[in-house]
């Protein structure tokens, strides 16, 4: 008998269009006054300002951050915020938004300063500003989950931090905001779905419940990623992939992601890969790892997601990569010190998720077969 504990209080709204109601929402939940903290992106088109007209109680617009948001920059958002007394904080974006987001709006009612707990040496005691997350990429799951990946600017080290005060309230998913989002973005969030859905499936900490989340993801995944990618314009395609980014944040919310991530750090920061081409990069090879794991568990769930093996699962992944242009090889990606990287990978702290730790020796083989 399986022995687990599954909670999500993040209330989701979820629809084509759905982010036109964000004023009625807000009404409807209780708040009067907010900021929208925006990818600039949105604000160059537009449509920042547009939601700001149709939300009467937004009061400004946050959008002065880096793709991968600095300390330096939560802390202007948090003073913005101060400045406008806002009691809840609208996050428009991929996961760029949404991680400084969460993590300003608990600074927002903090004790101490942001390094104190970007490095672990305090703990959040006090309840930070609710977060309307709305994502604008079919990816990062992050809408759903508790996790913040920031960058320190004095030391250059980017972490993700996990607090249940970056739990946003609402999720606002509005597959229209992705009909814009170009095919190599498409593809990379994509993959950092299906990345975190079979992560949950193989993580040490699996559970029934995130086990149903991540298999229904995996199939809308593998039947819409590259129809998403080929057209963009194809609403049905882009829905799907709404979907399958919301279901498998809601399974690795709860059993955190493993090797695919721990591997994915050293990669963006190193060689510059973004988040989800990362993730990818090891994908297929983690499922070969993976497969003889827990008396072949993962065989099963390939099965049960229409393949005939686990073998099978990862070549359909691979196929999915080099269709969609995404780096498979080290040539690829510029890397030439593989020990350098496997040292980094195998001591990364999400690695004690994955079933299997590979140590030196077999890391390097792992990546040797990527060559």
């Amino acid at each position: 008998m399986d022995n687990f504990v599954y909670s999500q209080p993040v209330k989701i709204y979820f629809g084509a269009g759905k982010l036109k109601e964000l004023s009625s929402i807000a009404e409807q939940n209780g708040y009067k006054r907010g900021a929208l903290i925006s990818d600039k992106v949105f604000v160059n088109s537009g449509l920042a300002q547009s939601i700001q007209e149709l939300t009467p109680c937004i009061a400004g617009i946050f959008s002065d951050f880096s793709p991968n948001p600095m300390l330096s920059e939560v802390v202007k958002a948090v003073e913005k915020l101060k400045q406008w007394q806002v009691d809840f904080v609208v996050a428009l974006g991929g996961g760029s938004a949404l991680d400084l987001a969460k993590f300003a709006c608990s600074m927002a009612h903090a004790e101490y300063g942001i390094r104190e707990y970007f490095f672990h040496r305090q703990e959040f005691s006090v309840k930070g500003l609710p977060l309307f997350a709305v994502p604008s990429t079919a990816g990062t799951g992050s809408e759903v989950t508790s996790v913040s990946v920031c960058n320190d600017d004095e030391t250059g080290i980017k972490a993700p931090l996990a607090h249940k005060n970056f739990l946003p309230e609402i999720a606002i998913i509005d597959s229209e905001l992705t009909i814009s989002v170009p095919p190599h973005i498409t593809a990379s969030t994509g993959i950092d779905a299906l990345s975190h859905a079979l992560e949950a499936l193989w993580s040490v900490n699996h559970q029934p419940i995130c086990d149903l989340w991540a298999i229904h993801s995996c199939k809308l995944i593998f039947a819409n990623l590259e129809k998403a990618y080929s057209d963009g314009n194809d609403a049905v395609a882009r829905d799907n992939m709404s979907l399958a980014a919301l279901f498998a944040g809601l399974a690795f919310s709860v059993t955190k992601t493993a090797g695919c991530h721990a591997c994915s750090y050293p990669l963006s920061i190193d060689y510059k890969l973004s988040h989800g081409e990362a993730c990818g990069f090891t994908l297929d090879s983690f499922v070969c790892l993976n497969a003889a794991a827990e008396n072949s568990r993962l065989e099963a769930l390939a099965r049960e997601m229409g393949f005939c093996n686990a073998e099978a699962l990862a070549d359909r992944i691979f196929e999915m990569k080099k269709r969609m242009g995404m780096k498979c090889t080290l040539d690829e990606c510029g890397i030439e010190d593989v020990d350098a990287l496997c040292q980094k990978c195998i001591s990364h702290p999400l690695m004690n998720n994955n079933p299997i730790k590979p140590d030196m020796s077999q890391m390097r083989q792992f990546f040797e077969n990527l060559r």
